[in-house]
């Protein structure tokens, strides 16, 4: 992903979930970003370039204790 791509995908993902959301280049991958609230990591966007159509996985894991309060 390139950056003037990955500027685009923040201020989309900025728009719909929210204003304080950025995304970061991960190192040693160039078909994905990490997506951050603040200082917390939240998810990561891997773009998928299939039959000549582009598009972006927003892959969120949530850990049992993150639901369960420890």
């Amino acid at each position: 992903m390139n950056k003037e791509e990955m500027l685009r995908l923040e201020a989309y993902l900025k728009e719909k979930l929210n204003p304080g959301l950025r995304l970061l280049p991960r190192d040693k991958a160039n078909d994905s970003a990490e997506v951050y609230l603040g200082a917390e990591f939240l998810a990561v966007v891997y773009k998928d370039d299939e039959e000549g159509e582009t598009s972006y996985q927003f892959v969120m894991t949530v850990l049992k204790e993150d639901i369960m309060g420890g």
